[in-house]
């Protein structure tokens, strides 16, 4: 059974998550307030960051830069720089 939230990040009434993805009051957050929608974009920006900066998730000093992304992408409006990526022109 799917559930809506009010998804902040899509500011709209979107599915979400059918379980907290992501540990602590963060994840708690983003079971409340982020969509699968916007997770997923997320995850497609946190892979590319990974990738980018060669990020190892065991390293504890490389989660704490992606849960900082994470957090200034899904709450605070910002987008993530990644060096080196050029986002495909915008068609008006």
């Amino acid at each position: 059974m799917s559930r809506t939230i009010f998804c902040t990040f899509l500011n709209q009434d979107a599915e979400g998550q059918d379980f907290q993805l992501y540990p602590g009051d963060i994840g708690k957050r983003i079971y409340q307030e982020i969509s699968k929608s916007a997770w997923q974009q997320w995850m497609t920006k946190q892979t590319m960051l990974i990738n980018e900066q060669k990020l190892n998730m065991m390293n504890p000093e490389h989660r704490k830069i992606i849960e900082q992304e994470m957090v200034s992408f899904l709450f605070e409006g910002k987008d993530v720089q990644i060096d080196g990526y050029t986002p495909p022109e915008q068609s008006n």
